[in-house]
């Protein structure tokens, strides 16, 4: 298995996003034996996670090489739109998969696959004593966000808002992982991350939950694009990701149940 760096892909597929899509089409495997090459471009917080169930499709299908695509879900559909040759868009927001399904992209209507909610990441032993998110905006607290455009950025602000803190942060970056990156380099003080992100380097970083995160659950969707080079392929990769095999890694990996 392969991976890209985001800058390689610059997308192309589109489709109508409805909620109805989740429960369309779970798991029920494509109708040919895939083969060749499938590229996924998918959210940042999915690396791990992609990582793994790309092996495991692989192993499914002798023959098949997945190769993945990492970043901003905002940056990811711009690249889409843009005619990149992708197969498969993997999103960790409805609003970011809107902005490929409105130029008619899509193979099929998009479905909701797993879903995840923010935590506070702090570095290890949490040395500010962070509690919630009124601590962010204390003296002296440096804190990264992710930009506004990138899910997890939308994310903060709705949990900000519903907590009524206002902070002003240091650094806006345009996935999660860079944000979750300037904790672990001891550059802020605390960030804005999915809980699964935190978890992958519980290590080096500590998550501190708090009650707003309830307020901005992010549903990530995935489809198979309308112009990909592998149609087969990619169908079978977006049936598999809605599979309880591919489940059982998300929910492994802290995600939830659609």
């Amino acid at each position: 298995m392969r991976h890209l760096r985001t800058g390689t892909v610059a997308g192309a597929v589109a489709l109508v996003l409805t909620g109805a899509g989740c429960a369309e089409h779970r798991a029920t495997g494509s109708a040919s034996q895939p083969t060749g090459s499938v590229t996924v471009l998918a959210a940042a917080s999915l690396t791990e996670s992609f990582t793994r169930i790309g092996k495991d499709f692989e192993r499914a299908h002798p023959g098949v090489h997945v190769t993945f695509s990492f970043g901003g879900s905002s940056t990811l559909a711009q690249q889409i739109t843009a005619g990149a040759p992708a197969d498969v868009f993997a999103s960790a927001s409805p609003s970011t998969m809107k902005q490929v399904t409105d130029t008619g992209l899509a193979a099929r209507t998009p479905s909701v696959f797993t879903r995840n909610q923010l935590v506070i990441a702090v570095p290890k032993g949490n040395p500010k004593r962070i509690t919630g998110l009124a601590d962010l905006a204390a003296p002296g607290v440096k804190v990264a966000l992710c930009a506004p455009a990138v899910p997890c950025g939308a994310a903060a602000g709705t949990v900000l808002d519903a907590a009524h803190v206002t902070l002003t942060p240091v650094t806006l970056e345009q996935d999660v992982k860079a944000a979750l990156t300037k904790v672990r380099l001891g550059e802020v003080d605390a960030a804005l991350v999915y809980r699964t992100d935190a978890r992958a380097v519980a290590s080096q970083v500590d998550g501190v939950e708090f009650a707003q995160s309830a307020s901005a659950v992010n549903d990530y969707l995935v489809v198979a694009l309308r112009n990909s080079p592998n149609p087969t392929g990619a169908e079978a990769f977006a049936d598999y990701v809605r599979s309880a095999a591919a489940e059982a890694v998300l929910t492994g990996a802290g995600f939830q149940r659609p």
